[in-house]
């Protein structure tokens, strides 16, 4: 399996840390208009008004720049969900889920072009890969409003149910902003995302009656 680079460093200074940000800025602008096989380091140095060398100290190469623009993204959810999280306590299972998948959409649409090209054509994200830190992060966070609600759903395996509701969600996220179906809203599209979601998780099953005994009540 191919790693994901990492960057060379990472800024601890103010002015380090702009620096990067307008690297990372420009790479994703490159990115949504020449794609992936159009995108080289000199090319962002140049958009991002710094020299190569610079770009060199944070980053070895341009897949450095787009797994860090990827964990940027990934980054972006986890706040997401922390978002909702800390929310209106009061909220109900589907209210949360309904928040998210509402979040989620309108982050990927924002810039659907880039995300296109993180999700396509970057060649290291095409393969299984190990999870990063952000991810495991939403892992744990989903995993936990599941068992907060457990009592919402008829799921009993909520690992598993961690894993599908995440893969439910960034498939049809991905696909609806990607690839929005001509004749829907925005808002239709969310409720039908949450709607597989719950439709998925179902409401608790709830036990079958006893049958009276032979004879009860004679």
């Amino acid at each position: 399996m191919t790693a994901i680079p990492q960057p060379r460093k990472s800024p601890r200074q103010l002015r380090s840390q702009q620096t990067v940000d307008t690297i990372l800025q420009a790479t994703a602008s490159i990115l949504a208009t020449h794609g992936y096989a159009g995108t080289n380091t000199n090319l962002i140095a140049e958009t991002a008004g710094v020299s190569v060398g610079s770009l060199y100290q944070y980053f070895p190469n341009k897949n450095a720049l787009i797994a860090a623009l990827h964990n940027r993204h990934d980054m972006q959810m986890l706040d997401v969900i922390d978002d909702v999280l800390n929310s209106n306590p009061a909220a109900t299972l589907e209210e949360r889920v309904a928040a998210i998948v509402q979040a989620m959409l309108h982050a990927h649409m924002l810039e659907p072009a880039l995300h296109r090209v993180l999700e396509r054509e970057f060649p290291l994200f095409d393969t299984p890969r190990d999870h990063s830190l952000a991810d495991q992060d939403i892992h744990r966070r989903m995993r936990h409003l599941l068992e907060h609600h457990k009592a919402e759903i008829g799921q009993q395996d909520r690992d598993l149910a961690t894993y599908v509701v995440l893969r439910i969600m960034e498939s049809l996220v991905h696909a609806a902003a990607l690839e929005p179906p001509a004749g829907f809203s925005t808002e239709q599209l969310e409720q039908a995302v949450v709607d597989a979601v719950m439709g998925y998780l179902g409401a608790p099953k709830r036990a079958a009656p006893r049958k009276p005994a032979k004879g009860a009540g004679r």
